[in-house]
């Protein structure tokens, strides 16, 4: 009888749902499967929330499943909790999922001869699909994604030069990690402000109730518009600030199906690392009249490359204008980052980093299937609005 292979799979498991079942027992395919668990701090640093069952609770729950040998507490901390677990362990192949997968779980397993698979999310026969987030509440709150024009939201930086920011309103198909450049903390201040639910409000009111909110008089570092504009406006959306504005003069928003669709088609994510503590990206700054252009040209040609869906002019500007953030914000990047985008220059078109940089989500553009990346769903104009 030939000795069956360990699997081990890591994550949160929190409110075990038919998603999860259907992922664990296609893994328990592979061989004899052992589960390592997020434990409550590690979901509470990487998510910004409690663990709906505690962790004695997960693994009680998960060791009584058939398909399941051994459930345990990973030992270790962040996005690599289990990296003493699986050492320890020696698994033969170590899965995960497409909105799981990131190029450091990869390494870490092929410095140590371990197979790695990346599993699509199928839901078993006929039931829906489904996530933890989806769980949640039925209508959680949006987060947003940055297209292109990032920090030009901020007077220091249009008071070089006036420009536009594109972002995306998404719907929350996934929990994405704190400190990772996705306007969790924005979102965070929108959940207390309206629980999960946005009030059925003009868009752009919405986004001034929880700008303000957001920063509190005397803040010292304020939290760019852009963020409250993305969580609270659907679709995509164009909005122009004037010099040394935290409030944008202008909006133009897309909510044509076939275009969301477009981009959705050619948006891929990567899951890389939460920004680590301490990380400040004003540390080291280059910001003056010839960058800030730069980054508001780039802009204007991502729009006009979104709005007639040509492919060349979008991925251009969109490039362009990560390149310009990164010259006048060099922390932005770092040499493991460097490294990942680098693995990608063949598939993908264009590329940048999520938010304010140094870890987070890397988005690709590409007309090419990108193996092992998750995709996104931009939110659509609410009904009645």
């Amino acid at each position: 009888m030939s000795i069956k292979k360990k699997v081990l799979v890591s994550g949160c498991f929190d409110m075990l749902h038919s998603g999860h079942i259907a992922f664990l027992q296609e893994a328990s395919e592979y061989g004899e499967l052992y589960i390592g668990l997020g434990s409550d701090k590690t979901i509470r640093e990487l998510k910004g929330r409690e663990t709906v069952n505690s962790e004695a609770e997960r693994v009680y729950i998960l060791s009584a499943l058939s398909c399941v040998h051994k459930a345990f507490v990973n030992k270790g901390s962040g996005l690599l909790d289990f990296a003493e677990d699986l050492k320890e362990l020696s698994p033969d192949i170590f899965i995960v999922n497409e909105d799981g997968h990131s190029p450091e779980k990869e390494k870490l397993c092929r410095d140590h001869g371990i197979e790695y698979k990346v599993l699509k999310r199928i839901p078993h026969g006929n039931l829906p699909a489904r996530s933890t987030t989806a769980l949640r509440t039925i209508q959680p709150m949006p987060y947003r994604i940055d297209l292109a024009g990032t920090w030009i939201d901020q007077p220091y930086v249009s008071k070089y030069h006036p420009g536009a920011a594109i972002t995306a309103s998404l719907e929350p198909t996934i929990e994405f990690n704190e400190r990772s450049g996705m306007a969790t903390s924005t979102r965070k201040k929108a959940i207390e402000l309206w629980n999960y639910h946005l009030p059925l409000e003009k868009p752009e009111k919405l986004a001034r109730l929880l700008f303000r909110y957001d920063n509190d008089p005397g803040t010292t570092e304020v939290s760019g518009s852009q963020d409250s504009i993305g969580i609270t406006m659907p679709g995509i959306t164009w909005f122009y600030y004037d010099r040394g504005e935290y409030w944008p003069s202008k909006f133009e928003t897309i909510s044509d199906l076939n275009t969301i669709k477009w981009l959705e088609d050619r948006l891929y994510m990567l899951t890389l690392w939460p920004r680590p503590n301490g990380y400040n990206v004003l540390s080291d700054t280059n910001i003056n009249a010839e960058n800030v252009k730069r980054l508001a040209d780039a802009a204007g040609l991502a729009w006009e490359g979104l709005v007639s869906r040509d492919f060349g002019r979008f991925t251009k500007g969109f490039l362009e204008s990560f390149r310009s953030q990164v010259r006048m914000f060099p922390k932005m990047m770092n040499a493991d980052i460097q490294r990942v985008i680098d693995q990608y220059r063949e598939t993908a078109s264009a590329w940048k980093l999520s938010g304010a940089g140094g870890g987070g989500y890397l988005i690709l553009i590409s007309e090419q299937e990108i193996p092992n990346a998750f995709r996104i769903k931009i939110r659509m104009k609410d009904f009645g609005m």
